[in-house]
Parts: C-alpha cells; structure tokens; sequence
C-alpha cells in the first residue's frame, strides 16, 4: 500500500493525497529535489476519533487555504488501500487508484518514507 499525504477538507472525509516524484531527473534525488503528485481522494476509513485528531493536525498544520480547501504542511502519511491504479489524465501524476480508501493513519512515520510514483506505477493494472 502506498502512503500517501495532501490536501484535506476539514471536518469533511475528503482527503487528497500523493506520492513523491523527483521534480528534475537531471539532479540526485534529495528532499528538495522532489514534489507530491496527487494520486487521488479518499472518502471514508476514519474512525471518529481519528477524524477529531485529523481535525486537529489540519487546522494546526495549515500553510494555505482556498475556500474550505486546506493544504497542510507535508508531514502527514496514510496508508491507502485500493483496488487497482490506473493510467490517468486527471492527475498530475498520470495515475489514478481504483476505491481508495485510508487504511491507517501513519502519526509515526515521517514524511520522507512515503512512497514514490516509481512505486505507484509498478501497481498499474493494464486496461
């Protein structure tokens, strides 16, 4: 399962997240050198609690706002489970996940260990 992190409504459960992608092949691959790409939305797998904790981090970790839109600092990891990823268009990252939804909240794993979308696109169901 791909860990991922974003974007988030608050006190909606409509999550965006993504995974890493080295932003220039041309340099080694640093902190600095790679970006999120989102990968997709998740709607559901919270428990209330979780949603109340998930709240909190969001309203604590916002770094900019568009309508009820938060993006939140990227230290955040989900673990999404799915069905299949896709070639996509809709995403930056021209992959989508079939009925994503979040697994597990990772508060112990630092962003640095999210996946990447060489990962990702090892997981590609082909059409």
């Amino acid at each position: 399962m791909p860990s991922a992190f974003g974007q988030a409504v608050v006190r909606s459960p409509d999550y965006t997240f993504g995974v890493w992608r080295k932003s220039d092949a041309s340099t080694p691959e640093t902190a600095e050198s790679r970006e999120l790409v989102p990968v997709g939305k998740a709607y559901s797998g919270f428990t209330d609690e979780e949603l109340v904790r998930l709240d909190r981090f969001i309203r604590t970790n916002t770094v900019d706002q568009y309508g009820p839109v938060r993006a939140v600092e990227r230290s955040l990891v989900l673990e999404i489970a799915f069905d299949a990823v896709f070639p996509s268009t809709r995403h930056k990252s021209g992959l989508a996940m079939r009925f994503p939804r979040v697994h597990r909240i990772r508060w112990d794993k630092p962003a640095t260990e999210a996946d990447t979308l060489e990962t990702a696109q090892k997981l590609i169901v082909a059409p």
